[in-house]
């Protein structure tokens, strides 16, 4: 495979990658501040949101790209921890919880960036048992 076409592909895939993640905080019924947020953008970042949402490539930041790992991380964790509860996976992100100073997992990764992110899927991960 040629370099332009090995580009071509890297930018589809993360194209289907950003559709994903989008389609993802949808589900968490999140803010556009608290989207952009978590993928580490300046909350008026609008624009890089709705590309994103149109299959524009995200993750050409290692940042945001790692970002965008752990998000679907927290999402696999929440869908094994409650199998049966779609409605609660979904919530989770939002409700406060005492693990986190009865803060909610978003106002934890938008008052501590990358860490507060970290946090959350740490605390997920052993939650699960990992």
């Amino acid at each position: 495979m040629a370099i332009a076409e090995r580009a071509l592909t890297a930018s589809q895939d993360r194209g289907a990658l950003a559709k994903m993640v989008m389609a993802l905080l949808d589900h968490w019924k999140l803010s556009t501040e608290d989207q952009a947020a978590l993928l580490g953008l300046a909350p008026s970042n609008r624009a890089a949101l709705s590309n994103y949402r149109s299959g524009k490539a995200i993750g050409t930041s290692r940042d945001q790209f790692e970002r965008v790992g752990h998000l679907l991380g927290i999402h696999k964790n929440l869908r094994l921890l409650f199998p049966k509860n779609r409605d609660l996976a979904y919530a989770w992100m939002t409700t406060r919880n005492k693990a986190f100073g009865n803060l909610s997992p978003v106002d934890v990764v938008r008052e501590y960036g990358f860490a507060g992110l970290l946090m959350v899927r740490g605390y997920l991960d052993r939650a699960r048992g990992q």
